[in-house]
């Protein structure tokens, strides 16, 4: 099908954002796509922070968006913007690093006075570097994330519903066709119409 980028932009290997984006990445490996993680934490701190665009771990990074079809985005908001990670990281791939390319932006937070923080903040970066398509993004509560000891979540109920709808819509995005409505309850059929006479 397609290569999906899943970028984490947490600072921490332990984060609801991290784990979610690998629980995510499941579903869309479930739908036949090769997803490649990529922790932004794990890229050499002073190669991002000093802008080192020739740093092999940094051209590595610059490959991976190159060869993907789809990139998947996920970030904790820290005062209603991205991660200061994401950021360095983005800062450093060339101005077009996402043309062609369907995106799926995901944040989290602790309160939904963040819930903005996709439209307002990570899709303008997103657009401006060529994404073909930025289709709809979600937001997660903190609190809709349950961790567990053995690296796996579970999702809230609701959030796990839109969660999963927008996954599939990015999937669908990915290999050009519309996504599955959802289900809705049976239409009355229409009356037939009397022939004419």
């Amino acid at each position: 099908m397609a290569t999906v980028l899943s970028v984490s932009g947490s600072p921490s290997a332990s984060s609801r954002t991290n784990r979610l984006l690998r629980h995510l990445d499941d579903r869309l490996t479930a739908q036949g796509h090769e997803v490649v993680p990529l922790d932004v934490r794990a890229l050499p701190a002073q190669a991002l922070l000093g802008a080192d665009l020739g740093h092999p771990a940094i051209t590595e990074a610059a490959g991976l968006f190159a060869r993907a079809d789809g990139v998947v985005v996920g970030t904790p908001v820290y005062k209603a913007s991205y991660s200061g990670v994401l950021k360095a990281l983005l800062d450093l791939l060339p101005q077009y690093a996402l043309t062609g390319k369907t995106v799926l932006p995901l944040a989290t937070g602790g309160s939904t006075a963040h819930v903005l923080a996709i439209d307002y903040a990570l899709r303008p970066v997103l657009n401006s570097m060529g994404a073909a398509h930025v289709v709809q993004g979600w937001f997660t509560l903190d609190r809709d994330i349950t961790t567990h000891e053995d690296g796996t979540v579970t999702v809230a109920p609701g959030a796990a519903e839109a969660l999963a709808q927008v996954v599939d819509q990015f999937s669908a995005a990915l290999v050009g066709r519309p996504a599955a409505p959802r289900p809705t309850a049976p239409r009355p059929a229409a009356p037939a119409l009397a022939a004419a006479s």
